[in-house]
């Protein structure tokens, strides 16, 4: 049991790690917000993106949202369920160094918001290699998935868009991690994180579980490649380039499965598919770990939000991921739910393979 000094020790060199953190990625965004209208005011004709219908949350009440999201991972903290969070943004000169690639970068996403180009990755290089829902700018971004300057700027883009809690978000999946773990030797675990990205989860993931060696699988070789840079001295995961429709691996061989921020760019055909694929290689009594945006109706204040969301950000399969029952699908697939949080604008579920 912490003492009543650790606690206050604990919780200032929590505020002193995530303040200045926080204020950085706040920062870009206000800038990048800045750019935006200045772009958009040399172009006053161009076509404007849906308001919202529904219901959104004011300023105070996103404030509030995302204090209660650090406490909480602050709580997870004091808990002892993960340790204090290291984050991984890099040395400053790095840090400075993607900043401005993804400042070089906002007049050409600018620009495709402006023109409705998502198209740009659809081409004789990538057809026929690729699914064809993958062959999009997602987010209007420069090379979608499929450059290695997307892999280099992706999680700073995802952090200014979350206002620097993307992480904080990614960290509650260690929470049902950390249940299904309890009293097993984590060297004998097997954990797969299906679209692991550039791996920054999977960061967060050996911090906090150093005896579990991970293995990570996405679409995209760039990303991948980066993934395997973060982990060069660490030495704690491997990666592979793979489908989530086609995991390469054995039938009933994963303790725990997690996934992030994957379904929301799925169609619904292949959610389905994926889902299936999940109970597949999950063993008896393994865990599914899942995070993605919040869903209509989860926090109905924020319905309006997820409602606008698809149309500035080019997210073709959004609208139909909101209004996806997530338990039904996954019990189709046969998995059985376990809990379902939310967490900001994201929500954390658990499933169980019976």
């Amino acid at each position: 049991m912490a003492t009543a000094i650790e606690r206050i020790g604990l919780r200032a060199g929590y505020g002193l790690r995530q303040g200045p953190r926080i204020a950085w990625y706040l920062a870009h965004g206000y800038a990048m917000g800045r750019l935006r209208r200045m772009a958009e005011e040399k172009h006053p004709d161009a076509r404007r993106h849906r308001g919202a219908t529904k219901p959104t949350p004011n300023r105070d009440r996103l404030w509030r949202d995302l204090a209660a999201l650090l406490v909480r991972d602050l709580a997870n903290v004091e808990a002892g369920i993960y340790p204090m969070p290291k984050d991984h943004d890099g040395a400053l000169p790095e840090r400075f160094d993607r900043s401005r690639a993804f400042f070089l970068d906002l007049p050409e996403i600018f620009t495709r918001r402006r023109e409705e180009a998502h198209q740009e990755v659809f081409s004789e290089e990538f057809r026929g290699r690729f699914p064809r829902y993958y062959l999009q700018n997602f987010h209007y971004q420069s090379g979608g998935y499929l450059s290695e300057g997307s892999a280099k700027i992706y999680d700073l883009q995802v952090e200014v868009l979350f206002n620097g809690t993307a992480n904080a978000m990614r960290r509650q999946a260690l929470v049902p991690i950390h249940a299904a773990l309890k009293g097993r030797d984590q060297r004998t675990v097997a954990l797969t994180d299906v679209a692991c990205g550039t791996g920054r989860f999977l960061r967060a993931l050996t911090d906090a579980f150093p005896g579990v060696r991970p293995t990570g699988f996405d679409l995209s070789e760039p990303y991948v490649e980066e993934a395997r840079r973060h982990f060069r001295r660490r030495g704690r995961a491997r990666f592979a380039v793979a489908n989530a429709e086609a995991l390469p691996l054995p039938d009933d061989s994963q303790d725990v499965v997690t996934t992030i921020f994957l379904f929301h760019e799925l169609p619904p055909k292949v959610r389905r598919v994926v889902a299936h694929e999940f109970a597949r290689v999950l063993k008896p009594d393994g865990t599914l770990v899942f995070i993605d945006s919040l869903q209509l109706g989860d926090v109905p204040d924020y319905d309006g939000l997820l409602e606008m969301f698809p149309s500035g950000f080019h997210e073709p399969f959004y609208e139909s991921y909101t209004r996806e029952d997530l338990t039904a699908l996954f019990g189709e697939a046969g998995l059985e739910p376990v809990s379902a949080t939310p967490a900001f604008v994201s929500k954390v579920m658990a499933f169980k393979k019976p």
